[in-house]
């Protein structure tokens, strides 16, 4: 069986439409009793239907992102006098909110939630509201250090002291290194990550970059509870934060998932996806194009022979987490406790409401 493309993936054309598949088995079977290694593979796991092939080609593409560039993500596009419109329409809809979520009402912010709802107003609206309730019981910015440091001991996902070649936040991933069971324990940890990883973006940047290692990575390890529940939160809460993923060295078990995958995607979600191999020159040059090797740890081809410290990591993330603290709470205690109640409010009377529920089956972060 051919092996997954070892050359960065073209489709041709941005009009070029990939042929119409459908899931047959026993390949389906197979990939129905498999979950997958990285949130990056999760979301094809989450409709195991054969008559709802665009439903995994829709939930693999909104998890890493709707914008046509893999480059840099720093080519940002005007927005047009409509695309406003809709951003300040939403904006609207949200209402008052506390200071710990007005960054939520930026136009950066909206656009992602309305380029990951296709610019539909209603369903963005949505979208954005189940994230502020979700960021009011779930608290994502209040996760510190020595409330998830067990998560972190091996290093399975961890924020890269550098960054790319363009100033974007990078996390290592690395599923071989799996150290815990409890589900709930690591998507806090993946939550913690994903906010720290936004934190250190620069001014200029909203996307990241995943390194995905998958050295001494084993199928038994992985939980089909996790993968949903991880999916779910990056799909949900983090619409386009992924400008690039490699996936370094994957397995053979991976061939057969791509010859499947990789006819359901849209040419600018496969340009997001880049093999590297050690082994094969070609594709190394990805890495030299993407990152400085002098800088890139050795595990993925870089001169770097530091590698992960749990110790010194230990120390970035304390002082990180005084960043976070500074930012985004200072709001005024009597001030949020009522803006709480009308978001809540909001939120539970718009669900279910504005759109259908199967509509919001494949979701965009």
């Amino acid at each position: 069986m051919a092996g997954p493309p070892r050359v960065p993936i073209s489709w041709g054309s941005t009009d070029e439409t990939p042929p119409p598949l459908r899931f047959r088995s026993p390949l389906v079977t197979w990939l129905r009793k498999r979950t997958f290694p990285c949130p990056l593979l999760a979301a094809l796991r989450s409709r195991p239907s054969d008559s709802a092939a665009v439903h995994f080609s829709g939930n693999l593409e909104r998890l890493m992102g709707s914008i046509d560039s893999v480059t840099n993500g720093s080519e940002k596009q005007e927005l047009s006098e409509e695309q406003r419109t809709k951003i300040n329409e939403v904006r609207a809809s949200l209402g008052p909110l506390p200071d710990e979520l007005v960054c939520y009402s930026s136009d950066a912010s909206i656009a992602r939630y309305l380029t990951a709802r296709n610019w539909n107003v209603t369903k963005a609206t949505k979208m954005l509201k189940e994230t502020l309730k979700w960021h009011l019981e779930y608290k994502p910015k209040e996760i510190r250090w020595d409330e998830i440091a067990h998560e972190a001991e091996t290093g399975k996902i961890y924020r890269s002291s550098y960054s790319d070649k363009f100033g974007r936040s990078i996390l290592v991933m690395r599923p071989g290194y799996e150290n815990t069971k409890s589900t709930k324990g690591k998507i806090r940890y993946l939550v913690y990550c994903m906010e720290n990883a936004i934190l250190n973006l620069p001014p200029d940047q909203e996307q990241m970059v995943w390194l995905i290692d998958f050295k001494g990575f084993n199928l038994s390890n992985i939980s089909i509870r996790t993968t949903k529940e991880t999916a779910d939160v990056l799909q949900n809460h983090y619409p386009e934060r992924l400008g690039l993923a490699i996936l370094y060295n994957p397995p053979k078990f991976f061939e057969p998932f791509w010859k499947v995958a990789k006819h359901l995607l849209e040419p600018k979600t496969c340009r997001k996806v880049k093999f590297v191999y050690s082994d094969d020159d070609n594709t190394k040059k990805i890495m030299e194009e993407f990152f400085d090797m002098d800088e890139l740890d050795c595990a993925f081809g870089g001169n770097n022979q530091v590698g992960f410290n749990i110790s010194d990591y230990a120390a970035r993330m304390k002082e990180d987490d005084k960043r976070m603290h500074f930012i985004w709470n200072q709001e005024n205690a009597s001030s949020s406790s009522v803006q709480h109640e009308t978001i809540m409010t909001n939120v539970s009377s718009n669900s279910g409401s504005d759109c259908d529920k199967s509509e919001n089956g494949t979701t965009g972060r």
